[in-house]
């Protein structure tokens, strides 16, 4: 589901009675969805969310993967209409994953796809790849020891056991954890405060911050360099001035 009110695309993986598992007609219309998003003007940040309390998403559909020959593939897949993270990857704006309830394996990666991460106190984490036997393709394998260690990382995965939403936040998994009432306003007010500003700009701080992470950090360093001094070139003190009031303004009121 796609909903949008002032400049905010709230995306909804849809599948409740089936714990919103990725089958692969929901993979290609998050897809279609996506694209639609990052071309849209009007939409300057993104909310993703699941259906129901139970689950954000379950991963991919186990039911689908057992009675489809050659449906594994799907753990693979390079193609965004296939690879919900290569979907979720492929837009430009911002990407507030709203995790209203399980996140387990597949769901886990696509949760970690999102720029930032807001947990309602049902929300719950798994990495069940060694309980599938199914090795991970979308890159849980990687990002996760980025984010939270590589001990807790291969605690997570090597047991496939559960953390709960507070451990998610004491380990940096996520950046808060809300009342499941207060979810979707809470993570639909931080998209609008994004929103507020500059679009392109945005667009272009997000991904100098993306490619600088995938890289060592002395040419991190170097990337931000070249980065800002070629946009900072365009940039004039009459626009300087022209902001700084309004900047001023909203720090006062936070």
């Amino acid at each position: 589901m796609l909903d949008v009110a002032d400049g905010v695309a709230t995306v909804t993986l849809n599948r409740p009675g089936a714990m919103n598992a990725l089958s692969t007609a929901l993979r290609a219309r998050l897809y279609a969805v996506m694209k639609q998003v990052d071309a849209d003007d009007d939409v300057r940040a993104v909310v993703l969310t699941g259906a129901g309390e139970r689950a954000f998403t379950a991963g991919l559909d186990l039911k689908e993967l057992g009675s489809q020959a050659g449906a594994l593939g799907s753990a693979n897949a390079r193609g965004a209409d296939e690879n919900p993270v290569k979907a979720i990857e492929l837009c430009r704006k911002p990407v507030i994953g709203a995790i209203n309830g399980v996140a387990i394996t597949g769901g886990f990666e696509v949760a970690l796809a999102c720029d930032i991460l807001i947990a309602s106190e049902n929300a719950r984490f798994a990495d069940t790849h060694a309980r599938v036997g199914v090795m991970p393709g979308w890159g849980l394998s990687q990002k996760l020891s980025r984010l939270i260690g590589i001990s807790r990382a291969k605690e997570l995965s090597l047991s496939g056991n559960f953390i709960d939403a507070a451990t998610a936040e004491r380990w940096r998994l996520v950046n808060r954890v809300v009342p499941a009432g207060d979810l979707l306003a809470t993570a639909r007010k931080l998209a609008g405060d994004i929103a507020s500003a500059d679009a392109g700009f945005i667009a272009a701080y997000k991904k100098l911050i993306d490619d600088g992470f995938a890289r060592p950090f002395g040419e991190a360093m170097a990337l931000e360099h070249e980065r800002s001094s070629a946009a900072n070139q365009a940039v004039t003190p009459e626009a300087v001035e022209a902001r700084r009031a309004a900047v001023q303004a909203r720090g006062r009121s936070q």
